[in-house]
């Protein structure tokens, strides 16, 4: 599924309609270009589990925050300073991926081989300055089943 997001207005309720469709224990690994639009799209996951969407923000030095307010915890990565995977096995980052609350992933192409086996995969990348192009991959079979919700909901 690709879908042309027009705005940040449009970036926004795409996530919200992505967390309406989440389970407990759900990966969404964000991959895509400096400002391509992964916050943005965390923060509308965020407020459609009921966070509040200004407590979102990059983490910059910090590679993972807790937002436990919503209808699930919400355990936002951001990888983009990982120098090595091995760095992230410290922080016991597999019980975040594998826990009761939904994990968003930016910059998770630095995890190469520490990848999950499944999960849903998001390619953001610009189209112009105000659009951005969002390509959805769904990895295993319970990703394919969020994928069609999702499309669903966006085609209503």
């Amino acid at each position: 599924m690709v879908i042309n997001s027009h705005s940040v207005r449009e970036t926004l309720d795409l996530g919200r309609k992505i967390a309406h469709n989440l389970q407990r224990g759900d990966i969404i690994c964000l991959f895509g270009a400096l400002g391509s639009g992964k916050t943005v799209l965390t923060k509308g996951i965020a407020q459609g589990l009921g966070i509040d969407r200004a407590k979102v923000i990059s983490p910059s030095f910090v590679l993972i925050r807790e937002h436990h307010k919503g209808r699930f915890p919400l355990f936002h990565f951001d990888l983009y300073r990982l120098r090595d995977p091995q760095d992230i096995l410290a922080l016991g980052y597999e019980e975040y991926l594998y826990n009761e609350g939904i994990a968003v992933i930016e910059w998770a192409d630095k995890l190469q081989y520490l990848l999950p086996i499944e999960f849903l995969k998001v390619e953001l990348s610009f189209k112009d300055d105000s659009q951005r192009l969002l390509k959805f991959v769904p990895v295993g079979k319970r990703y394919q089943r969020l994928l069609e919700k999702v499309h669903e909901d966006i085609s209503h």
